[in-house]
């Protein structure tokens, strides 16, 4: 049975991991689990999958669920480090939101645990610091990701060398269908309602603004050693064909499915084998019919451009990139700026930052507060 350590167990991939790990109770145990501020939702996860620890975000939190539960409890990034090291834990599901979960990811790298990914910002603000942990420690990464999932799936028995081509599909987000000049004024609720997935509220205004893919296309840079001019981006609205591979043969391999995230969560757990997925629906492609595909517009959708940009330079500029995005994104979700602002302070974080070749994690943390407190204070 593996001991699975959850971090981000109330997020929209912390729940499916536990619906997955609920559905096969002889393979799974939670062995622990952390999640920020949000009891009423922890505490009944809690008291059915009794993990031996839990972590939350804060002090005050610990005091509000110290009252109701028995285990041990710690906090912040310490408590993340905590569990992750754990000797019974085989596979940390690393599901936390933002670059909070870095120094966890590399410690548990360095413990050597099986690393479930779903936390593409890690790769993004330090993909150089953590690939290079994982190659020194013989840590595989398993992308939970359904994107970085479907080419993981598509690479195997595959040589590496023999990739031609990462084309990574889109669904567009919320307003796909909308022009620029459409988005001056939407609202949260509008870029709340994705038209295929179920996500939390901060992927899903990424997805609206595309920062989402390009957030990915950073992250299969490092997870699959890809230069960015072979790494392309398409539409693909039905959300069936998750990503594929082109090989320098000119054959492409793709994995399909139905919008669930569940099928890329279970896949990283159950890595190399596979187990029934009943809760699932089937893939009916004679019910779907028609799959269609579009070219990416980089006017259209600057945040994409925006991220190749940031990942082709390199250096502290991703983890810039990724700071000025979460800060953003959280101003507009607390109705203090416009959704097309949420670009404008990511660009004007971007002009304002001299590039460092190679931080270390204690700079990239440095960069990090600094460009949220600039996003938030001082870049208008």
């Amino acid at each position: 049975m593996k001991q699975i350590a959850l971090l981000g167990a109330t997020g929209s991939i912390g729940v499916q991991t536990l619906d997955v790990i609920r559905l096969h109770p002889d393979e799974f145990n939670l062995h622990s689990m952390a999640f920020g501020r949000n009891v009423e939702k922890a505490l009944p996860l809690i008291k059915e999958f009794n993990p031996k620890t839990v972590v939350v975000q804060d002090e005050a939190t610990k005091d509000a669920l110290s009252r109701l539960i028995d285990q041990p409890i710690y906090t912040g990034t310490e408590g993340l480090i905590e569990i992750s090291v754990d000797d019974a834990v085989d596979v940390v599901v690393n599901a936390v939101m933002g670059s909070i979960g870095l120094p966890a990811t590399l410690k548990a790298i360095e413990a050597k645990k099986t690393i479930a990914i779903a936390n593409k910002e890690t790769l993004v603000t330090a993909g150089h610091l953590v690939m290079s942990e994982a190659k020194r420690h013989g840590v595989e990464l398993l992308p939970v990701d359904s994107e970085h999932s479907a080419i993981y799936q598509s690479l195997n028995g595959e040589n590496k060398q023999d990739i031609h081509k990462l084309i990574i599909t889109a669904s567009g987000g919320s307003f796909r269908d909308q022009t620029r000049e459409e988005l001056v004024g939407v609202t949260v609720e509008d870029a709340l309602n994705h038209p295929n997935w179920s996500m939390g509220a901060k992927i899903t205004i990424d997805s609206a603004s595309m920062m989402n893919k390009g957030l990915e296309v950073i992250e299969a840079h490092w997870l699959f050693d890809v230069p960015y001019d072979q790494i392309h981006v398409i539409l693909h609205r039905e959300s069936v064909i998750h990503s594929m591979v082109e090989f320098v043969d000119r054959s492409v391999m793709a994995q399909l499915g139905t919008p669930d995230m569940k099928v890329p969560i279970q896949y990283a757990l159950t890595y190399p084998n596979r187990l029934d997925l009943e809760m699932t629906k089937q893939l009916d492609l004679e019910e779907i019919a028609t799959l269609h595909f579009e070219k990416m517009d980089m006017v259209r959708f600057p945040c994409l451009r925006m991220a190749y940009e940031a990942g082709r330079e390199g250096g502290s500029m991703t983890t810039v990139l990724n700071a000025a995005n979460e800060e953003a994104v959280q101003l507009f979700l607390e109705g203090k700026i416009s959704f097309l602002d949420i670009e404008r302070k990511i660009e004007r974080a971007l002009e304002a930052h001299k590039r460092i070749h190679n931080p270390d994690l204690s700079t990239i943390l440095s960069i990090d507060k600094e460009t949220r407190n600039k996003v938030r204070f001082h870049l208008n």
